[in-house]
């Protein structure tokens, strides 16, 4: 039988909130001996089980406010689940929150060797791998100036570069392949799919279903900290997903999501065939008007959008 290498167990997280933050002890006791007190909880994740293998990509989606992030915190150990059980088995690489583990007085350099500490990787490690950090990062030039001169995307890309080459057993990226450039996202996409071939476990929060799609083996939907679904049905459930942004209509069983998943394909199909019928159109209207010219272009045009191999 295969190790999981992270096993969630029915785990819930409870945030309290009230009147003890803004109080002192005294003032605390006081209210709370005269009833004069109050509490409210909020339940960030409840009984969310899920279990990954070495290897395994899993994407979390769900809409802001569902949980992953809180979720991811218990996975790195950031925090303990009020209920529940998180059995991990290997070191976590975390990027939780661009910028967090970072000294904005320090260099891009400093900081470098000071992730990598935080990690448990020894300095002769880092000096062996910090050309191919900053490297990967595009940063080579900014490698001496404060990391609070960086923009957000570099940021970004140093943790990502970090956290990628010193080659964790398992990757947590919260929202992290969204932020830099497209050539960067390409970049790093190819990257995870190296890592993942190599047998390290991944998590991913991403707004980009896409992303899930391409990258993912198996998906958690979230829902105001619900479980939706979990499992390795990605394409299926990310289709249900972009149409519950639509409609609105939360899917509670899986035949609820592979309706949903129906619903999404006939509605991309017949997107489809009017943008396909409105460029007919078009290049009739240009075939009539005698412009030749015009109508090799636009007919080019659309052979780009909807069939690009056929110009290669």
């Amino acid at each position: 039988m295969t190790m999981a290498i992270i096993k969630a167990n029915d785990v819930s997280i409870r945030y309290i909130t009230g009147d003890f933050q803004d109080i002192g002890l005294k003032e605390y006791v006081m209210r709370r001996l005269k009833g004069n007190y109050h509490v409210t909880e909020f339940w960030a994740d409840k009984d969310v089980s899920f279990s990954l293998e070495k290897g395994d990509m899993l994407g979390i989606i769900g809409s802001n406010g569902a949980g992953k992030s809180t979720l991811l915190k218990a996975v790195s150990g950031i925090m303990v689940p009020t209920k529940g059980s998180m059995e991990i088995n290997g070191s976590v690489a975390a990027l939780l929150e661009l910028g967090s583990g970072f000294d904005g007085d320090l260099t891009v350099r400093e900081n470098t060797y000071l992730r990598g500490a935080m990690l448990g990787y020894t300095r002769k490690f880092m000096d062996d791998m910090y050309d191919a950090i900053i490297g990967f990062a595009e940063l080579v030039d900014f490698q001496d100036r404060p990391f609070k001169q960086l923009s957000s995307g570099m940021k970004s890309r140093l943790a990502f570069s970090i956290a990628c080459l010193v080659n964790p057993d398992i990757l947590i990226l919260d929202e992290v392949l969204s932020v830099g450039d497209g050539a960067f996202r390409k970049k790093s996409g190819d990257k995870m799919k190296q890592i993942l071939s190599g047998g390290v476990t991944g998590i991913l929060v991403s707004h980009s279903v896409d992303q899930v799609r391409e990258l993912c083996n198996k998906i958690l939907w979230l829902d105001h900290g619900e479980q939706v679904y979990f499992g390795a049905d990605v394409e299926t459930v990310c289709n249900a997903y972009e149409e519950f942004l639509i409609n609105k209509h939360l899917p509670r069983d899986p035949q609820s999501i592979r309706s949903l998943s129906n619903d999404f394909v006939r509605r991309k199909e017949e997107e489809q065939k009017k943008r396909q019928m409105s460029e007919a159109q078009k290049l009739q209207n240009i075939l009539e008007s005698g412009n030749s010219d015009a109508a090799v272009e636009a007919a080019l045009s659309i052979i780009r959008k909807n069939k690009p191999e056929l110009l290669k």
